[in-house]
């Protein structure tokens, strides 16, 4: 499952490039996905929505279960 998260946030990450922000992946724990938002991104007031709304709702395609989490920023 790992490896099907780092190709779905790999996918994900043009998006948020494009409006000059970035994504870093801290860890992988079980269910649980540790993100650093970065650039743009990591100052947004919407970053929380991004991540809930945007990343995670993504991510829940491989695996309903799967949360993340944002760390830093």
């Amino acid at each position: 499952m790992e490896e099907q998260i780092k190709k779905k946030l790999e996918q994900m990450r043009a998006g948020l490039q494009a409006d000059g922000g970035d994504l870093e992946l801290v860890k992988i724990e079980g269910k649980v996905v540790y993100l650093k938002l970065v650039g743009h991104c990591g100052t947004c007031p919407y970053a929380m929505m991004t991540l809930k709304q945007g990343i995670e709702m993504g991510l829940q395609e491989i695996d309903p279960e799967i949360t993340v989490e944002r760390v830093g920023g």
